[in-house]
């Protein structure tokens, strides 16, 4: 007396709709709980209240133009020589904002190595 079937010879076919639909809803699941901007973007905070040094002397206003030269006290300097310059000067913090025909890729590059030199750019927004 056999109580049990004998499987078939035949291979059992294995549905696949039923996978899709568990993949597509972890999909949209993961999609959903994680962060949307990745994580080594620049996150800019615009501090637009004016600020001072400890000494109550005003920060030093950059200005980034086109090409990458950034002023300073009126005169133009390359992102090298702007380092050097302000770090002989003891600067650490200073308002950083842009010319119109100034590009992204510029400024960016301004900001990255002004907090690498250990000197704290403010984002200078101007009005439009």
């Amino acid at each position: 007396m056999q109580l049990v079937e004998p499987r078939p010879n035949r291979p059992i076919p294995i549905r696949i709709t039923p996978l899709i639909d568990v993949v597509f809803i972890l999909l949209v699941f993961f999609m959903l709980t994680t962060r949307l901007i990745p994580l080594d973007h620049l996150e800019l905070s615009n501090s637009t209240k004016e600020q001072g040094s400890i000494a109550g002397e005003p920060l030093p206003e950059l200005l980034v133009s086109a090409g990458g030269t950034v002023r300073w006290q009126e005169s133009p300097y390359s992102l090298p020589d702007l380092l050097l310059a302000l770090q002989a000067a003891g600067v650490r913090e200073a308002h950083l904002s842009t010319t119109p025909d100034s590009t992204l890729a510029d400024f960016t590059r301004t900001l990255s190595a002004l907090d690498q030199a250990g000197i704290t750019p403010h984002w200078k927004r101007e009005a439009l």
